[in-house]
């Protein structure tokens, strides 16, 4: 089976072993292996500059900067997709900014896609809708929600998830209107936003809430603990590493937290994941978050859950961003938004 690049199923483990035994030979004294870079995002690796070693201590400069890497691709006119501008009540009296996004010149019923963004439950698109949206609008054909959760460290966990369980029921049921089949609601995001889809589902399983047909989660942000061997091993500074990942958690939770982290809030910590609906999960060799995303999928399977998988060895934590027009950029957009295409046609009827 081809995965990645033109290569095998057997060559993907096969680079995971190998980093495996560098990393101990390393350990070991014996030498010092250099991570793999994919060639084609080697130069934009080199020409990134280090990012704060705590990102979030001034949390609107880092706003203000991803503002600024996402406008060339967030202010421009899609003329694939309409776009209406809503309001939906939040749980706690707020009130939730969200955009309804629909292909242009569709008719009839369309599936469902609730968008979650990422920006480590912190920042993120706060325009938009971001590229993602529009993507998964037009190359999925379906009505997605796009949701401006709030965010921390103003809000810390519950109050994003809840706003987007909030807009996950209020979606469907408002589908008519919206002109979405109810029976066919995804939900997705990448890493902050593949968290709170994941949570999502727990929480749409265990509150009887509305169903969810598909979870798509791409380089999700799922465990607090900060206990994996990805997590310990990423520390360059030019893109999202370990440290920056346990800061994450920090603003999202509160550095006080104790021991007793709600599956909610990190859906690594979920003890039964049955009953779940199926999945895909993005990951990539050189994301700290990638051994719990794999982690995760094996989870998934065990509890009969059914997963398709991708890793992208070689690429950073949202690298996309970074090298949007390279040919892995646009080869990994294109498998997951095929891997949601399908399952969402698959879900008619």
């Amino acid at each position: 089976m081809v995965v990645k690049d033109g290569s095998t199923a057997g060559d993907l483990w096969a680079t995971g072993e190998a980093g495996e035994a560098a990393g101990a030979r390393s350990a070991a004294g014996v030498e010092d292996v250099p991570p793999y870079v994919h060639p084609e995002l080697a130069g934009v690796l080199a020409a990134l500059p280090e990012r704060p070693e705590n990102p979030y201590t001034d949390i609107e400069a880092t706003r203000a900067s991803f503002r600024a890497l996402m406008a060339p691709r967030m202010h421009v006119h899609d003329p694939r997709v309409g776009i209406r501008h809503l309001s939906v009540p939040g749980p706690d009296g707020n009130s939730i900014d969200v955009q309804v996004l629909r292909p242009a010149g569709a008719e009839g019923l369309l599936p469902g896609v609730l968008y979650l963004h990422g920006g480590g439950f912190a920042y993120g698109e706060l325009d938009g809708p971001s590229p993602m949206a529009r993507d998964v609008c037009a190359d999925a054909g379906a009505v997605v929600v796009n949701v401006h959760y709030r965010l921390a460290p103003e809000h810390r966990y519950p109050a994003g998830v809840e706003d987007c369980y909030a807009v996950l029921e209020w979606m469907a049921a408002a589908a008519g209107e919206l002109g979405l089949d109810a029976g066919r609601i995804a939900v997705t995001g990448a890493s902050a936003g593949g968290g709170l889809s994941a949570a999502l589902c727990l929480m749409a399983r265990d509150r009887r809430g509305p169903r969810i047909a598909f979870q798509s989660l791409l380089v999700p942000c799922l465990d607090d603990r900060g206990s994996s061997a990805s997590l310990r091993r990423v520390t360059d500074r030019r893109i999202v590493n370990g440290d920056g990942i346990r800061h994450t958690w920090d603003t999202y939770l509160g550095p006080g937290r104790g021991a007793e982290v709600p599956a909610y809030a990190a859906p690594a910590r979920a003890t039964d994941l049955s009953g779940l609906p199926p999945a895909y999960l993005l990951t990539c060799g050189l994301d700290p978050l990638r051994d719990e995303g794999l982690d995760y999928a094996r989870r998934l399977m065990e509890a009969q859950v059914a997963v398709e998988v991708r890793d992208v060895p070689g690429a950073w934590h949202f690298f996309e961003a970074y090298a949007p027009h390279s040919a892995l950029a646009r080869r990994t957009t294109s498998h997951w938004l095929g891997a949601l295409r399908t399952a969402l046609t698959e879900g008619r009827g």
